[in-house]
């Protein structure tokens, strides 16, 4: 690792360039980009990489992974100078559909007067790939060795990761350490993250007359119901384990006996030892009818993310780099929601989430960030970068 050169005079240029970012951040958000809209994510895409050769010049390696049915992954490299490599992670997809933008409102300050930035996807995570870019930027006008940096944006990040995740995983496993641009949760870096799972119950049964013959019936309707109230108890909060049954159909008619109903259950789980109790107990619930067939599609997304062995010097760099900037501490959280941090967790990797914007309301109305937190983000990322220049040491 390098001596970081003049905190104090990055975090000032970071603070002299924040409308220039802010800028970048509107110029993103402006371009809606649902997961669902490949033609928006294409054009949005090619909007992000427009900005990152804008900034930081053709990169040297690039490559466009084609996604099918969700969003392309992009990867742009520019290589250093130094023998380090980093790769900084950021989605360009977001929850939200194409037209939203038209009636968005802005919110008003805070009560203390605090200005607050709002837009369809701004705060996750339109902010943290700009600020990611900028980094870089900044970064190399110190003038210091500098590690190879890799940008992956992938388009489909909030439906699962479901093309991207085979190159964030490859990419993982040839740099030393990675930084998802995610938001922070009030300012903390993401140490420890839920794993998910999205399950699909299929309850198959027998149909017939509800009025001439109910009884030569067995309702795939009561019984998916009585295994949805079973689920809901295999749940632990005090484990960090909550199972929640989101979506439920089946049926034909009013006056037919259901010979089917299916049910999307969302499940988290904090550790390996709740998934795979998870799995065990929902596979041994039992309706009371034996005539419907329940069938359970065990989908695990991501697994749980924590702070392995790899990521904690990763953590302690990251802490001193923001005492060298000003910083009286970086604080940590684990939060319900997953990222793509999880995959490279998992693979025993150093990794840290939760490098992006400062702000509130992922995925709902009015979801914002502070602007006046931009210039500090984006100096600790450029001085990761630069404390990086060669591979870290634990």
């Amino acid at each position: 690792m390098t001596a970081s050169p003049a905190p104090a005079a990055l975090t000032a240029r970071a603070q002299e360039v924040a409308p220039e970012i802010i800028t970048d951040i509107l110029t993103l958000v402006r371009q809606e980009t649902s997961s669902y809209d490949l033609a928006a994510l294409a054009e949005g895409l090619d909007l992000l990489r427009e900005l990152a050769v804008h900034r930081l010049g053709q990169p040297d390696h690039e490559h466009r992974h084609p996604g099918g049915e969700c969003g392309d992954t992009l990867t742009l490299t520019y290589t250093g100078t130094g023998s380090g490599h980093v790769m900084l992670v950021g989605h360009y997809d977001t929850v939200w559909p194409t037209g939203t933008l038209a009636d968005w409102e802005q919110p008003e300050p805070d009560g203390d007067g605090r200005d607050r930035l709002s837009a369809p996807g701004i705060f996750d995570m339109k902010t943290g790939l700009a600020q990611g870019i900028w980094a870089l930027k900044l970064a190399r006008e110190t003038g210091t060795v500098l590690p190879t940096v890799t940008f992956l944006f992938n388009g489909d990040e909030e439906i699962g990761s479901l093309s991207s995740r085979p190159v964030i995983e490859q990419v993982a496993q040839k740099v030393d350490v990675t930084l998802v641009l995610e938001p922070t949760a009030h300012g903390a870096v993401k140490t420890g993250r839920k794993g998910t799972g999205i399950f699909e119950v299929t309850a198959t049964g027998v149909e017939a007359h509800a009025g001439l013959a109910p009884q030569d019936g067995a309702s795939a309707i009561t019984a998916l119901s009585e295994f949805v109230v079973a689920a809901a108890g295999v749940a632990a909060p005090d484990k960090g384990t909550t199972i929640n049954t989101g979506l439920i159909k089946g049926g034909t008619a009013t006056n037919v006996v259901a010979g089917w109903a299916t049910a999307s259950v969302d499940i988290r789980v904090s550790s390996q030892a709740e998934q795979d109790r998870v799995d065990a107990e929902l596979d041994a619930i039992d309706v009371s009818d034996p005539r419907v067939r329940i069938k359970v599609d065990h989908a695990w997304n991501r697994p749980p993310m924590t702070l392995n062995a790899a990521s904690a010097p990763l953590l302690d760099l990251a802490r001193e780099v923001a005492r060298e900037q000003g910083r009286q501490e970086l604080p940590t959280a684990s939060v319900g929601g997953a990222s793509d941090a999880n995959f490279v967790a998992a693979l025993g990797l150093p990794v840290l989430c939760g490098m992006g914007a400062v702000g509130d309301g992922a995925h709902a109305q009015g979801e914002f960030i502070h602007p006046d937190t931009v210039p500090a983000q984006t100096a600790l990322v450029a001085g990761l970068l630069i404390r990086l220049a060669n591979p870290l040491r634990g």
